[in-house]
């Protein structure tokens, strides 16, 4: 595990130094679109909470209009604020880049159960869910990778916490005690894999249903 760990912090050091620098330019262009669109902060910085439960400031771009009375506390984005450029970078998951930044500092990785909002500890950090809090919080996992194929199409609070919550913290956990190199790699594939998918309209089926069978072989060795 020592050695993982090792392996993993350099290649978070890395690749996140070396994608800063590729990516600048969609940076450049993602700030003016925002500035365009909604004149105001280009970066959000959203309350999370890493490993051992150690709460820091995660970088994303801004995606909605500005509300300081909003909370973290609801697990569904308020669609309504949502502006149109925002979309696009939410859908491409463009807003996500800044949290590079995050990676590079140390705070987060590349791949690792997705950071949990302050105000949502009682729910994303509690009974089994508690084991999450060893490892650094991830740009993205399978449970990322679940709720950006299938959880991203739900709006509603209450249908999301029904038919998403249980499955995308399972597979947090689930993560956790499988981590492993090849792993890692493989859910920087699918991501890759699904964000393309997506964007041309057609359904990682595959993915998907790997991803629900990682949770049921969790479920049946836990009987």
């Amino acid at each position: 595990m020592r050695a993982y760990l090792f392996f993993k912090r350099l290649f978070d050091f890395c690749a996140s130094a070396l994608a800063l620098v590729v990516t600048s330019p969609i940076w450049l262009i993602t700030a003016i679109g925002i500035i365009i669109s909604d004149p105001g902060p280009v970066f959000y910085l959203a309350n999370r909470v890493g490993k051992d439960n150690k709460p820091f400031l995660m970088f994303k771009f801004r995606s909605m209009t500005v509300d300081k009375k909003a909370n973290e506390k609801s697990l569904r984005a308020d669609a309504t604020r949502i502006f149109k450029f925002g979309s696009f970078i939410r859908a491409t998951k463009i807003d996500e880049l800044p949290q590079l930044l995050n990676v590079f500092l140390g705070q987060m990785s590349i791949v690792g159960p997705r950071p949990a909002a302050v105000d949502q500890l009682e729910i994303t950090r509690a009974g089994k869910c508690e084991i999450c809090s060893i490892a650094k919080p991830g740009l993205t996992s399978p449970s990322a990778i679940y709720d950006y194929i299938y959880g991203d199409k739900i709006e509603d609070e209450v249908e999301y916490k029904t038919k998403v919550l249980s499955t995308r913290l399972a597979l947090d956990v689930w993560y956790v005690g499988h981590m492993n190199t090849k792993l890692d790699f493989k859910m920087i594939w699918y991501t890759v894999v699904s964000i393309i998918s997506t964007m041309g309209e057609r359904f990682p089926e595959n993915i998907l249903t790997e991803l629900q069978n990682y949770v049921r072989s969790s479920h049946e060795a836990s009987i």
